[in-house]
């Protein structure tokens, strides 16, 4: 069963260029670098300057593994935490974890 982990957050307009590149450095360490996969989602409608990381994983085990290797990586840690101080606007950072609904077969009658 598919685990979504979605994080919001504000990207500061100060250096707004500068937080989407470094978004995109994230992303592609994390899909190179981990047994996941990294989309970032942009706004179509609503607050313009917030933007979302979503990470799939296979499951909740998947997700605490890679999780655990991610922030024993000292390269990225710098990264993600330069990232969410210098480019994000505090306490705008919302985490929610979501799974795949699995639903039985259908039977025919």
């Amino acid at each position: 069963m598919s685990i979504y982990v979605y994080q919001s957050f504000q990207l500061k307009q100060e250096n707004f260029q500068e937080g989407i590149q470094n978004l995109a450095n994230i992303k592609s360490f994390r899909n190179e670098n981990y047994s996941h996969e990294v989309e970032i989602l942009c706004p179509i409608s609503g607050n313009d300057h917030t933007y979302c990381l979503i990470a799939i994983y296979e499951g909740l085990a998947e997700m605490e593994l890679q999780n655990k290797k991610m922030f024993e990586d000292e390269k990225y840690k710098k990264m993600i935490s330069d990232f969410f101080i210098e480019h994000t606007v505090q306490n705008s950072i919302e985490t929610q974890l979501l799974r795949s609904l699995q639903l039985p077969p259908k039977t025919k009658k």
